[in-house]
């Protein structure tokens, strides 16, 4: 007999947003308001990560600055959607 996985659902408050961007970018300041706005609302948590001080991210990431992760995984780039934020963060 074997036994079925159930996956935990995250609760928002355990997951962590992670906004990639760099100084003197528009995009990266609207981006940081919804994500801090959405986190706060949430319990969800929220760090910030500059491109131009992590070779790794910069490689990866800088033609789609900002750039939005949700526990490590990308979740989207350029504008924010707070509504999509949100649903994301409770799912």
């Amino acid at each position: 007999m074997s036994a079925l996985l159930r996956r935990t659902k995250k609760k928002p408050a355990d997951r962590v947003v992670t906004l990639v961007g760099k100084p003197g970018c528009h995009l990266c300041d609207d981006a940081r308001a919804v994500v801090r706005e959405v986190c706060m609302e949430t319990g969800a948590s929220w760090e910030e990560k500059d491109i131009t001080q992590d070779e790794g991210l910069h490689r990866e990431y800088w033609e789609q600055i900002p750039v939005v992760l949700i526990d490590n995984e990308q979740h989207t780039f350029w504008r924010v959607d707070p509504a999509r934020l949100r649903n994301a963060l409770r799912s």
